[in-house]
């Protein structure tokens, strides 16, 4: 593929009229559940019957009604659920959420972070922080953590960093990490507590992909456990639990747990959905009931999927066969629950062996990078099903062609962009539209992200570097879908040029 690149993945297929006029949505979902595809990819129950208790029917399908309590105000059944919550994690509080983490990231970044205010913020974070921050006015610092060359993936946000930055910016009102991001890459949470508090500044960790972490048995501590004031878990990325389900935890002196209520009412709809909250009951419950036993099953899984990617030669799976943590210096910690599979050495982009396992394995995964590909595993997940997923790559490793180019070189640790102005205002004012190479210095007028992970490589408000513009033209080439703001593809929005910041001829640029 050439160095043009387009926001829209290539060589994708097409529904037909007649698909999307003859067939419903439900009938789509009943067919594919009769197949024979298997899920690497949230949610956590795996399609599994009986998952889920029984909470999908319409018969559950109510509202706050005499005797099922109200979320926005519970003191029945559904305060008992949320104690239930705050005792397994061990949080002082928390909350049932039916609109999914990004609700509770909202929430909290509104209860923490003062209008206006100064914030520190891992740049891996989801977009849903960055909204918050547009929505808020507030003015980020970033910490960008270290660069792991062998996968092309963020390490673990060094402790010293974040003591760097707290030191440099003692207005700063709130830290906001990922841990553990989504290729399971987690950070010294405990350490980091330690310094925020140290500096009267409180701790949000984006645990979304770590519900199961901090839970008896799991493979390590959670967020929680390790000082964090906010934390935010999907229970429906790796429990039994179904998609949009999710967890706020408060335990912090330094955030009012009222603000946190505030910023539910807020973001949070106020006809929460019953099916969900039974569900996320039903999941708590089971948790509760014998979640040893069941990480331990699920890590007996994962060791067993290990030892047969000892033979694989061409394709790695990141910390597990011949691959081990040892090799990664910049993760203080890794959770296994997630295989990032590399067919670099194979000969195929993370898009191209996501079709392969799809299309000639029915197996089914979560996402896919320039170089790799993300499959999704649960306590839910079968013997028979990670069996399958280590026999296709052992296929594929036998049939490995010559391995790819090398990506493009960047820095172990790259350079945090340059915030310029406040999101809001960037995405009002009139912008332009560049190729990515001559958008270079000009400030971006757009988020830019590939969904999933939904972590913006480029934001409004920053200037475009050198990075992101050689991340784009990497990700284009390994096919992966781009999506922004403005939806224009092969070109970035960028404000117009001012007296005070001119950069290129506006003759060539077209204008919004």
């Amino acid at each position: 593929m050439s160095g043009e690149w387009k926001f829209k993945q290539e060589n994708m297929p097409r529904q037909t009229a007649k698909q999307k006029t003859d067939c419903t949505l439900t009938r789509r979902l009943a067919d594919y559940a009769a197949g024979a595809a298997y899920p690497f990819h949230m949610p956590g129950h795996k399609r599994r019957p009986g998952a889920l208790g029984g909470a999908v029917p319409e018969a559950l399908d109510i509202t706050e009604i005499d005797g099922f309590d109200d979320l926005h105000d519970a003191d029945g059944v559904l305060a008992e659920a949320m104690e239930r919550a705050a005792r397994l994690y061990g949080s002082r509080r928390a909350w049932l959420l039916v609109n999914g983490s990004t609700c509770g990231l909202l929430a909290a970044i509104q209860a923490a972070a003062p209008q206006g205010s100064k914030v520190l913020v891992a740049r891996n974070c989801h977009k849903a922080v960055y909204h918050s921050m547009e929505l808020l006015g507030l003015r980020p610092v970033y910490l960008q953590p270290p660069l792991d060359e062998a996968f092309g993936i963020a390490g673990s946000l060094p402790p010293v960093q974040a003591a760097e930055a707290l030191r440099a910016n003692p207005d700063a009102k709130l830290v906001i990490l990922t841990s553990p991001t989504y290729e399971g890459v987690c950070s010294d949470v405990a350490a980091i507590a330690r310094l925020c508090h140290e500096a009267g500044v409180p701790l949000l960790v984006d645990e979304a992909h770590g519900a199961h972490l901090g839970l008896p048995g799991s493979f390590a501590p959670g967020a929680v456990a390790a000082g964090a004031d906010l934390v935010v878990q999907s229970l429906h990325k790796t429990l039994p639990s179904p998609t949009q389900t999710a967890l706020l935890h408060w335990n912090s002196d330094l955030v009012n747990d009222r603000a946190v209520e505030h910023g539910l009412d807020i973001f949070e709809t106020s006809s929460p959905s019953y099916p969900l909250m039974a569900a996320m009951d039903h999941c708590l419950r089971w948790l509760e009931a014998d979640s040893a036993a069941r990480m331990a099953r699920w890590g007996d899984l994962l060791e067993q999927f290990s030892a047969r990617a000892e033979g694989l030669r061409s394709i790695r799976v990141l910390c597990k066969g011949g691959d081990r943590v040892e090799n990664h210096p910049l993760f203080y910690a890794f959770d296994p629950g997630k295989l990032v599979i590399s067919a670099r050495g194979a000969g195929l982009t993370g898009p191209q062996l996501m079709a392969a396992l799809r299309g000639r394995f029915q197996l089914e995964l979560e996402m896919a990078a320039g170089d790799y590909a993300i499959a999704m595993t649960s306590p839910c997940d079968t013997e028979e099903g990670l069996a399958r997923l280590a026999a296709a790559l052992e296929t594929l490793d036998r049939e490995a062609a010559a391995p790819l180019p090398p990506r493009p070189a960047l820095p172990p640790v790259l350079a945090a962009p340059v915030f310029v102005l406040p999101a809001a205002q960037a995405l009002r004012q009139p912008h332009e539209w560049l190729p990515p190479r001559r958008a270079l210095g000009w400030v971006s007028a757009e988020y830019l992200w590939a969904y999933p992970p939904g972590i913006p490589i480029l934001a409004p408000g920053e200037r475009v570097d050198e990075a992101a513009v050689e991340q784009l033209e990497w990700l284009a080439r390994c096919g992966v879908a781009l999506k922004s703001t403005t939806g224009r593809e092969n070109c970035v929005a960028v404000l117009c040029k001012t007296e005070d910041d001119p950069r290129g001829s506006r003759d060539t640029l077209q204008r919004h």
